[in-house]
């Protein structure tokens, strides 16, 4: 793109790549320096190269643009710099880190190294061609979500890095069944305790797990082991350290100068100013940089119900109303909306995934009808519901029915995905296992239930790393997980029924292929709250079907009719009761047969032994 056009299009909120255009980049004669500060009256480039003194490396204004420029001779790949920032009322001299930095010293340090191109030589062009391809919506999604930091860690304490992740994540992940890894942010922050949602380097993978090309590498090699990556980004809010984004060249330069505009209170971070163009040309540069130059399968993006209303955890008085005196924010549905459809016109098959908390419409519709423009909406109301359902003891199920089929009646208004995901094992909320009621063999069997539940209803799926096997503490990051209590056969049996969970969800088409439609799924008998029992069918876009019977309650029913759509041998795909898995081992003995006696408006029925806390799978052969 021409130097002039890039300006033009940076001023205009419209530059995608404005990454190519501002930050350090290598030069024939040296480093060529550009930073976005339109209140400084002065700005230079401090580093090892001059010996951090500012005004050596004065940088000069291109024209009206706010950005300045400086070639510096003496400076070479893998110094560390930043920018000496004049504000241009005050006179306060401003230390700076380059908000395009492409990487940063560890921390504690927060310096930016000046990085030479990338020397990763890609091997997933077979996975970009087909993903270009993917029809996404009719096919398995199974996210196992991760926080690489605490995945694994050495015995000294030190995180795993990304090529040691690469040995052994990866085929962790795709023996367990899953699809797809979601990393959480891995973006550059200076705070573990943060997880990486207070972001400092929206370019820069961070320096806890490697280099840059490290990354490159981890992601390269689960392309090529059949799995994506999706990127946990945070365009929401950002913090408020000095030497970062914050009041950049001394004034509300990327947030609002209003709090009752630009901050977040609870989070005590600022908000993005989405009306800036500016702004939005680098937060769109950042989501291109990410799926461009990392080949990362899609963003879910942290945190947008914040940034959709302007009185998001406010109190009256505490926000100021849109143009037209509503609580929307405009500039915020305006940049979702060009975030969307850039990804997906730039990159075919990469997937955007919200994090939204309301009843905001269409947020996975596409912008051409007036939706976000999302892939895909986290059902929050899902994963509530389940949650306060399953932590009951099985004795008051039967008086909550309705939490477990309320879902139905808006399970369609957009494309779900249904997540059981970090924030619900952290702060108090207790891990998966130690929320389930009764004894050790109870509350196992409630988990191998919930997990069955999440995989057999429509929606695609996503799971926190741990709640696989049992992980029985809170998640914290600065410890692995409990691999330890593999060595238990119980926790084993749960990790096996995950796993066998995930198979059966990627092998059977009417577990997947109408997940975003009606069609896909029919209620058998959504009303046997006295013994609290659900039983429903999923349906392939062929017509092919299996018919899911969960039993809430520790008490085993035996002669338990249900109707199904045709007489036949069914046989058991999967009983959650299985020994195998730690279960009591009652069932069907793998298969029974289906008689043409009607029940109820099906033509045909079925008597079955249905075992305590456990799921049924039934195929017809």
């Amino acid at each position: 793109m021409p130097y002039s056009k890039a300006i033009y299009l940076f001023n205009e909120g419209r530059n995608f790549q404005a990454y190519r255009l501002l930050g350090a980049h290598l030069a024939p004669q040296g480093v060529i320096f550009r930073v976005w500060a339109p209140n400084a009256s002065a700005v230079s480039v401090i580093g090892e190269f001059n010996d951090w003194r500012p005004g050596i490396d004065a940088m000069q204004p291109l024209g009206n643009s706010g950005v300045w420029e400086v070639e510096v001779a003496e400076a070479r790949p893998h110094q560390l710099y930043r920018f000496a920032i004049t504000h241009d009322a005050s006179g306060a001299t401003l230390i700076k880190c380059d908000p395009y930095a492409r990487a940063f010293e560890l921390r504690p340090g927060s310096a930016a190294w000046i990085t030479p191109p990338s020397t990763h030589v890609w091997g997933d062009d077979e996975w970009l061609a087909r993903r270009a391809h993917w029809d996404w919506q009719h096919a398995p999604v199974n996210i196992y979500e991760v926080h690489p930091g605490s995945w694994r860690r050495h015995p000294d304490g030190r995180p795993w890095l990304w090529r040691e992740l690469a040995e052994h994540l990866i085929p962790y992940a795709v023996d367990m069944g899953y699809t797809h890894l979601e990393l959480l942010p891995v973006t550059e922050h200076p705070l573990d305790e943060s997880w990486g949602y207070q972001t400092t380097g929206y370019f820069a993978p961070s320096a806890r797990y490697g280099s840059p090309d490290d990354l490159r590498y981890f992601i390269d090699a689960c392309h090529q082991a059949g799995l994506g990556v999706l990127l946990d980004w945070v365009p929401g809010h950002f913090p408020q350290d000095d030497w970062a984004l914050a009041r950049y060249d001394g004034t509300a330069l990327y947030e609002h100068d209003d709090p009752r505009l630009g901050l977040h209170a609870d989070w005590g971070t600022h908000i993005f100013n989405y009306g800036r163009h500016e702004v939005r040309s680098f937060l769109l540069s950042s989501a291109h940089w990410w799926l461009a130059e990392f080949h990362f399968d899609g963003l879910r993006v942290d945190a947008v119900a914040s940034m959709l209303y302007l009185d998001y955890s406010r109190r009256a008085g505490e926000w100021l109303p849109n143009a037209y005196g509503g609580r929307e924010n405009l500039e915020a549905i305006s940049f979702l909306q060009s975030l969307n459809a850039m990804v997906h016109g730039e990159f075919p098959g990469a997937l955007t995934i919200a994090e939204e908390s309301t009843a905001w419409p269409q947020v996975s519709r596409p912008t051409w009808v007036g939706g976000l423009g999302f892939s895909m909406k986290w059902n929050m109301g899902w994963m509530n519901d389940s949650l306060a359902y399953f932590q009951r003891d099985p004795i008051h199920r039967c008086w909550h029915h309705d939490e477990l089929t309320f879902g139905q009646m808006y399970a369609y208004s957009e494309n779900f995905l249904l997540p059981l995901s970090h924030d619900e094992v952290v702060h108090g909320k207790r891990a998966l296992i130690a929320k389930m009621p009764g004894d050790d063999w109870q509350r196992r069997a409630n988990l191998r239930l919930l997990l069955a539940w999440q995989i057999l209803m429509p929606g695609k799926k996503l799971m926190f790393m741990g709640g696989e096997f049992g992980q029985s503490r809170e998640w914290s990051e600065a410890v692995e997980l409990d691999w330890s209590l593999l060595a238990d056969p119980a926790h084993q049996g749960l990790q096996r029924a995950a796993a066998d969970l995930n198979r059966l969800y990627r092998d059977l088409p009417a577990l997947y292929e109408q997940d975003f439609s009606a069609d896909g799924f029919r209620w058998v008998d959504c009303h046997d709250t006295t013994q609290s029992v659900l039983c429903w069918l999923r349906r392939a876009r062929d017509g092919r079907y299996v018919v899911i019977v969960l039993n809430f309650t520790p008490q085993p029913r035996y002669g338990y009719r249900i109707g199904v759509p045709q007489a036949g041998r069914y046989r058991e795909r999967l009983n959650s009761d299985s020994a195998w898995y730690g279960g009591s081992n009652l069932g069907n003995s793998g298969a029974l047969e289906a008689t043409s006696d009607p029940w109820r408006e099906w033509p045909a029925s079925l008597t079955l032994t249905l075992p305590p806390l456990a799921a049924l799978v039934l195929e017809i052969d």
